[in-house]
């Protein structure tokens, strides 16, 4: 059974940092590209950041030199480090692993909310 389960979400002022989480089961974590995903209120789904089985990523150009994904294959564990939040920031973050076009996978999210 496939599972991804995203921590970390919670409320934080603008300027301020949060750490998400995604653990994952059930899947061969190491050779699945991992991705984090947001959607906001009217808006459609859009990608943050991913990061291949080797190491490679890449980012959203609004999220460049605030956020960063990471992983740790020993953990089958996906981070995504947020600093400088804006209140554009304001949405659910999905966490997605992707071996082929026919096999992806997506954890039911986490809410982030950047308010003063």
């Amino acid at each position: 059974q496939v599972q991804l389960v995203e921590s970390g979400g919670g409320l934080v002022q603008p300027g301020g940092s949060l750490r998400l989480s995604c653990a994952t089961s059930g899947i061969l974590f190491t050779i699945y590209a991992m991705a984090w995903y947001r959607q906001a209120p009217g808006k459609q789904r859009e990608l943050v950041a991913l990061i291949t089985y080797s190491g490679s990523t890449n980012y959203a150009d609004s999220m460049k030199g605030r956020f960063t994904i990471s992983r740790d294959n020993a953990k089958n564990t996906v981070y995504l480090q947020m600093n400088s939040l804006k209140p554009e920031d304001t949405a659910v973050y999905y966490c997605n692993a992707q071996r082929t076009l026919r096999e992806s996978f997506w954890g039911r999210g986490t809410q982030v909310t950047v308010s003063s």
